[in-house]
């Protein structure tokens, strides 16, 4: 599982455009319950 998010809760650099990390974030609360 790959954290976009750093420490400081800032996006951190990640391969796709801005939509994919929002999307994978939105992905992973999801799947967190």
């Amino acid at each position: 599982c790959h954290r976009v998010i750093g420490k400081n809760g800032n996006l951190v650099g990640y391969g796709g455009g801005l939509w994919r990390k929002e999307r994978l974030i939105a992905l992973e609360r999801e799947h967190a319950g």
